[in-house]
């Protein structure tokens, strides 16, 4: 994989747009997701791997359970698919990730953690117009027929119906990349996008790393720039207020917002009082 260092504001614009010119429509238009940790040193390993134990078989009890539990209406369509996005999107451990088709949101979440900030960051940049191509041709063949570059909860289902019978599509792992459906403006606003492995044992930074790296690039945000980084994201409108819409976004927002810079990280402090 390609890791790059940037060192001020206009270097790391200068990567997340990196790429970003179509030859073929002749446009600045980007076949890359997006995704921002606070840490530079995390991994992707999934919400499911880390509820430990025999996950991967956990994982349709969970689902299972939480269709049983929901509210009535919680989604329109009762595909799996649709019930996994949802599940997603309200906290289940599932084999999901979040993406964004936006640089700058994924800007937001390398650095919305005051508590990190003196770790470095990352911004995972996967070019997954690319990584389609190389899908099992039943999937290649729906993105083909609806001319599209990533999926669907209702083309997905056109392929199985059951997320566990995505792995009889091929013989070995995969990784494909769809957009959930517009429950609300959350999902609507973050530009959103979710990733998922053919299998739930399967880890994506693994896969990319083993078999696909050219289509990947990493870049690593230092400490020192995530207090700047957060003030032009603030200043371009990219805050929990817009991201997260109502009450919890708003007071998230203030609170972050009103932190003097002043304040240490409870992180750092802890380390600095073992050494005296």
């Amino acid at each position: 994989m390609e890791d790059v260092r940037v060192n001020n504001w206009v270097e790391l614009n200068v990567q997340l747009y990196e790429k970003s010119w179509s030859d073929s429509l002749q446009r600045f238009r980007s076949d890359y997701a997006y995704r921002g940790m606070p840490d530079a040193a995390e991994d992707l390993t999934t919400t499911l791997m880390r509820l430990g134990g025999n996950y991967r078989e956990m994982e349709r009890h969970l689902l299972r359970n939480f269709r049983k539990y929901a509210y009535q209406g919680a989604v329109a369509d009762t595909s799996e698919w649709n019930w996994l996005a949802v599940a997603q999107h309200h906290g289940l451990p599932t084999r999901l990730l979040d993406w964004t088709y936006s640089p700058y949101v994924a800007l937001h979440f390398a650095t919305e953690n005051l508590e990190l900030y003196d770790r470095d960051a990352m911004v995972w940049c996967v070019n997954y117009v690319a990584l389609h191509k190389l899908l099992p041709r039943k999937l290649r063949e729906i993105l083909n027929r609806e001319r599209s570059n990533g999926f669907t909860v209702e083309m997905l289902t056109q392929a199985t119906h059951t997320i566990r019978d995505l792995e009889k599509l091929a013989r070995t792992e995969f990784a494909l990349f769809f957009e959930p459906p517009s429950l609300d403006s959350r999902i609507v606003n973050q530009y959103a996008l979710f990733s998922m492995m053919s299998s739930p044992a399967a880890r994506l930074d693994e896969y990319l790393a083993r078999r696909h790296s050219d289509l990947v690039r990493r870049i690593i945000i230092p400490a020192k720039l995530k207090w700047e980084i957060r003030d032009k994201l603030d200043q371009a409108n990219i805050t929990e207020r817009v991201l997260f819409p109502g009450l919890d976004g708003l007071a998230r927002w203030l609170r972050r917002h009103y932190t003097p810079t002043q304040i240490m990280p409870p992180t750092k402090a802890k380390r600095l009082s073992r050494k005296h």
